[in-house]
């Protein structure tokens, strides 16, 4: 029953979690320009100043083409076809702040838009599309000391095979061989793998910022494939932690304290996930309270006092999500964790869904929480 609580929030896909005003909206601004995430030299698509986008496909065969982006619920954007052959329209209103995920639909097949970068995310590599943000500026790249997101390949006997996972190590770390750090074990979402964090949420970005701001004390972030997109959509209450959970503290643990300077105990070792990676954050952090002292679930459940009081208390307790999820949930949540006597701490981020703008944000309330002095 625990676990299908969680699978609630996770029905949205994250091709049809983006929320969009139903207000009248203002005349559409002739402000657009090409997306951050378009492939090189590409025009299209494009979005403007009020969070609109536009969209232009070239098929002078096709009989229709639709964009999987759209008002909530209206399945999403009719292209129109002019006397040359090309597709062009606009969504009818403006989307969320941030990063989107779409496909296109043309004849009834599935196509990415050439146009557009592809991320994984919906269990394949779909068209991405950003929405500049009012706040973009905590993920921006800037001229500041970067650190490095590197990719290993550790080994796993459970599952007979290597495995990857990428490590964010901070600006600095080949330079000062003694130091050492706490890790963030920052788990993705279904339909996602282990570039997410990365890719989507400019995790190393954020880090970046943070640590040249001075708002932070520096630490690893650790991400690998949470074993979750072999359960198909309707199946997810199916999920069995206990593999993923083996990879992860006897397998990838191990060796990342083995071949980083890491602070290698439970006081220095943090997880946590979004939405499906929050399930897991939640199950593993009650099943192994030994390995880590920190947790954060970002729009992925919440704990209860009653869950948490026969095991060592935490450090810290972050919960978060959107303000179109269910932040009363969250902050009721936090609440009486406090009054339970936890460090708990609630995030909301406002004016997003179940989507990345709202996990980008909660990572950066969450980082200089985790290992301040």
């Amino acid at each position: 029953m625990k676990q299908i609580l969680f699978i609630l929030i996770f029905i949205l896909t994250f091709s049809s979690s983006i929320c969009y005003s139903q207000m009248e909206n203002p005349p559409i601004k002739e402000d657009f320009k090409p997306s951050s995430k378009n492939q090189p030299g590409k025009e299209y698509p494009q979005v403007n100043s009020q969070g609109y986008a536009r969209f232009r496909v070239e098929a002078p065969d096709a009989q229709s083409v639709n964009v999987s982006l759209g008002l909530g619920g209206r399945g999403g954007t009719d292209l129109t076809k002019d006397a040359e052959g090309v597709w062009t329209g606009t969504t009818a209103g403006p989307m969320d702040e941030g990063f989107h995920y779409y496909h296109l639909t043309i004849d009834g097949g599935v196509f990415n838009d050439p146009g557009a970068k592809n991320y994984y995310g919906s269990t394949r590599w779909e068209s991405g599309i950003e929405i500049p943000a009012h706040d973009q500026d905590f993920y921006a790249l800037k001229n500041v000391p970067h650190g490095h997101v590197q990719q290993i390949l550790f080994p796993s006997p459970s599952t007979s095979t290597s495995r990857r996972a990428f490590v964010y190590t901070p600006p600095g770390y080949s330079a000062e061989s003694s130091k050492r750090y706490p890790v963030l074990y920052l788990q993705h979402g279904w339909g996602e793998d282990e570039t997410a964090w990365s890719n989507q949420g400019h995790a190393n970005l954020i880090m970046d910022n943070l640590i040249a701001e001075g708002k932070i004390e520096p630490f690893l972030i650790v991400m690998t494939y949470g074993m979750t997109n072999e359960v198909k959509f309707g199946g997810l209450r199916d999920f069995k932690i206990e593999p993923f959970q083996t990879v992860l503290v006897d397998e990838l643990i191990p060796y990342v304290d083995a071949n980083f300077r890491t602070i290698a105990d439970q006081e220095h070792r943090a997880m946590a996930g979004l939405s499906m990676g929050g399930m897991e954050t939640h199950t593993i952090t009650l099943n192994k309270p030994e390995v880590f002292s920190r947790y954060a679930l970002l729009s992925g459940g919440v704990y209860t006092p009653e869950q948490l009081k026969d095991s060592p208390k935490p450090e810290l307790i972050f919960i978060s999500a959107g303000s179109k999820e269910n932040p009363e949930r969250v902050i009721a949540a936090v609440n009486a964790l406090k009054e339970a006597g936890f460090n708990a701490v609630s995030y909301v981020s406002e004016g997003t869904a179940h989507e990345f703008q709202t996990w980008r944000r909660s990572l950066y309330e969450l980082a200089p929480l985790l290992f301040s002095k």
